[in-house]
């Protein structure tokens, strides 16, 4: 089994000597056991952190490197107009505290989640279409990345440090 045991952030396809596709639920995990895309037997010994994003590569004990693929997964992508209907429905979904993607492209905004039949009236009631596929999901990170400290102050006179 090849131990992967390092986080290198982007890579390009040609610095990797094979790929390991995975669904967005296995890229948050930082301990699995895993097939590559070529055959071979992969093991992830991976510090706690932020999610393998398409295109990030992990470091082997023998210094190879394996490129992570998002895998296609069902999707529901929910197109409004760009704009203020795009930032009221990522509002509106997000508030729902459920992983999103959001974009844009000549046929205006999207906002990507997985199959929800709760997330999917909300976002019909705001206007949007929804179209139900395959697709990859590689939702936004959020703010604040895994492991580091932000600080904000409250309307008492002290500051807090927190870690996530």
């Amino acid at each position: 089994m090849l131990k992967l045991i390092e986080r290198l952030g982007p890579v390009a396809a040609e610095e990797a000597s094979d790929t390991l596709t995975l669904p967005f639920e296995q890229r948050c995990r930082g301990r699995l056991k895993a097939v590559s895309d070529t055959g071979r037997e992969l093991g992830l010994f991976l510090d706690r952190g932020p999610v393998l994003r398409d295109g990030d590569g992990l470091r082997a004990e023998n210094g190879e490197v394996v490129r992570v693929c998002a895998a296609e997964e069902p999707v529901v992508t929910a197109r409004i107009a760009s704009g203020l209907p795009l930032a009221r429905l990522s509002y509106h979904l997000g508030n729902r505290h459920v992983q999103l993607a959001i974009g844009d492209d000549i046929n205006g905004g999207w906002v990507r989640f997985p199959p929800d039949h709760v997330l999917e009236a909300l976002a019909e009631r705001l206007g949007a279409t929804l179209e139900h596929h395959t697709a990859p999901f590689d939702p936004e990170s959020g703010a604040y990345a895994a492991g580091e400290a932000h600080h904000h102050t409250h309307d008492h006179a002290h500051e807090h440090t927190h870690v996530h």
